[in-house]
């Protein structure tokens, strides 16, 4: 069985979103500042530019599969001058680091093979 995951129309989706972080909101307003105050601290930095960050945050985005991630950092590295090439090489950083995450967990199965009994 195959999903589906594509998202035609991000615009809707991400306008969705919004309406359904303001319920959210309502609902628990101080965890919904708390992360706002993370995500301010994060963009507050003296070493890396908006660029830079967006492009990590893509990555990110990809590995943890936020698609409301990908959405917002998609649309703040085009913003920050970001181009497709360089979004395609924070890209594929990430497809690195989950397959050498995969790898890594492989590894662990070795281990529980050995010590099982």
């Amino acid at each position: 069985m195959t999903t589906d995951t594509r998202i035609e129309d991000w615009d809707s989706y991400n306008a969705a979103l919004r309406e359904r972080g303001k319920e959210f909101s309502a609902l628990h307003p101080e965890a919904v500042k708390g992360f706002s105050a993370l995500s301010r601290g994060a963009a507050t930095t003296k070493h890396l530019d908006a660029k830079t960050r967006e492009l990590i945050s893509i990555a990110v985005a990809v590995t943890t599969r936020c698609q409301g991630c990908i959405d917002a950092h998609a649309r703040k590295a085009k913003a920050a001058g970001a181009t497709k090439e360089e979004i395609a090489e924070a890209l594929g950083v990430a497809i690195a680091v989950n397959a050498g995450a995969a790898l890594t967990y492989s590894l662990h199965v070795l281990d529980a093979l050995d010590g099982a009994g």
